[in-house]
């Protein structure tokens, strides 16, 4: 089963629609598919509801597709780097789930893993409990918390062999397991690609069998989220 695509619009052109589900991993900029993001605004598709643990910036990662109106609903833990993104929340434009951040990504984490449903204590007594069923366990308050799923799964490696086992740098850990576990169709977006048997399987951070596509962009733009300075003396 070949899995390599020559570019990132290739291997999202024939699976994305309109009004899907699409997961993104990556933590703040960091990890983020850019490559694939941006081969989706170049897209006709609408009506995308984002699962992201960040919104992106104005002008890059998730914020492209703000700009370009193709997203309805993000559900989400941390939003506060991007303008557009607050502006259309706040006109009634943009539909938003919040989460806590660990919730989210045990959320997605359930979804890949056959859980439908799991309780936690985080977010008992504020709005995140509004609505969901609560218990007790052990004399304590409990908030039942749903599985989230994907139709397509976007994440970003450092390094991957032909049959998708993925290795993660760092930070970029972050929420891509999770997010790729959780996709019906998972695409990994990849700086280096080696040939199966060169990864030690000690070292595999995900399973190729979570991973349907890959592509390799040798050199993807990196930013910084927010550059703080300190001043010398």
């Amino acid at each position: 089963m070949n899995k390599i695509y020559a570019s990132s619009a290739e291997a999202l052109r024939d699976i994305v629609t309109d009004n899907q589900v699409i997961a993104v991993g990556g933590f703040g900029l960091c990890g983020i598919p850019s490559s694939l993001i941006n081969a989706l605004a170049e897209l006709d598709v609408k009506g995308i509801t984002g699962i992201s643990n960040n919104a992106g910036v104005d002008d890059f990662g998730l914020g492209v597709l703000l700009q370009s109106r193709q997203i309805k609903k993000m559900i989400s833990s941390y939003v506060g780097e991007n303008k557009e993104f607050a502006r259309q929340y706040l006109n009634g434009e943009l539909e938003l789930e919040f989460n806590p951040q660990g919730t989210l990504a045990e959320r997605l984490r359930a979804g890949g893993s056959g859980i439908p449903a799991f309780y936690t204590r985080t977010g008992v007594g504020t709005v995140v409990a509004e609505g969901k069923e609560l218990r007790e366990f052990g004399g304590e308050s409990y908030i039942m918390e749903t599985a989230l799923k994907a139709d397509v799964s976007l994440v970003k490696a450092k390094k991957s062999d032909a049959a998708g086992n993925l290795i993660f740098s760092g930070t970029a850990r972050n929420f891509n397991p999770e997010v790729a576990m959780a996709g019906k169709v998972t695409i990994a977006e990849v700086e280096e690609l080696v040939d199966i048997g060169d990864i030690h399987p000690d070292e595999v951070h995900l399973p190729g069998i979570f991973v349907d596509r890959i592509v390799v962009v040798d050199n993807p733009e990196k930013r910084i989220e927010r550059a703080n300075f300190r001043q010398r003396k």
